[in-house]
């Protein structure tokens, strides 16, 4: 078994005013060659973006783009003519293909938007742009892992172009759980968003990630009210 450790403070930083976003790689202008990305995970920004405002019109091409929505409402429009919100409970999936323009907007004038974006590499490079969001309302299970991505379309949650798997879990404290890697050869970046973990024996706290890889599963222990991502992805 192999593991990096990222802890919260070691993040790159960006404050812009209207935006305050936290990269757990190289992004924008901070550089980390040791910090590229975690197998196919490219990007994995942490962003707070103030009242009424939000990232104008810009284009991506050939990555896979997912959002998680954790606090908030954000409004999405694309030049393939979809126009959204998203919002807690929501997780939209954007394939970029052979190029997309986007714009996404916090909606709401009197309250800030909190939302991870994260980046995929696809293993199909030149697709044919699409979007798709969904809610996991009715996915959410307490004390356990429920998908909330996957490579299949008629799986649970969004589907992207990666042999990836992502999973949400609410536990409550002392919980015991395990998780099993779906395909050979994946790693898995666990990622705490609240509370703290302990994972295959690594001690985890609020925002702190950490890629393992070169097994099979994954023991992880809660120390109070906690939640994760687990992002599953292949290293190669």
């Amino acid at each position: 078994m192999k593991t990096i450790l990222h802890k919260a403070d070691t993040r790159g930083h960006a404050n812009h005013g209207w935006l305050d976003s936290h990269h757990s790689f190289s992004f924008g202008g901070y550089h980390n060659p040791e910090r590229m990305n975690f197998g196919v995970l490219r990007v994995l920004n942490d962003d707070v973006v103030a009242q009424g405002m939000g990232f104008g019109k810009h284009r991506h091409d050939n990555m896979e783009i997912i959002s998680i929505p954790l606090f908030g409402d954000l409004e999405h429009r694309d030049s393939v003519g979809n126009s959204t919100v998203i919002k807690e409970g929501d997780v939209q999936v954007m394939s970029a293909g052979t190029g997309i323009y986007h714009s996404e907007y916090n909606k709401n004038q009197d309250k800030e938007v909190r939302f991870l974006q994260i980046w995929l590499f696809p293993n199909q490079k030149n697709v044919q742009p699409r979007y798709d969001q969904i809610s996991i309302e009715n996915l959410k299970k307490r004390n356990q892992f429920y998908q909330v991505l996957s490579p299949n379309p008629d799986d649970d949650g969004v589907w992207v172009y990666q042999d990836a798997w992502f999973h949400l879990g609410d536990f409550d404290k002392g919980v015991e759980t395990s998780y099993h890697l779906k395909r050979k050869g994946n790693g898995v970046y666990v990622f705490v968003l609240e509370g703290e973990a302990t994972v295959n024996g690594e001690a985890l706290q609020r925002r702190d990630g950490l890629g393992i890889w070169d097994t099979e599963q994954l023991s992880i222990t809660t120390s109070g009210n906690t939640k994760i991502l687990l992002m599953e992805v292949p290293m190669g």
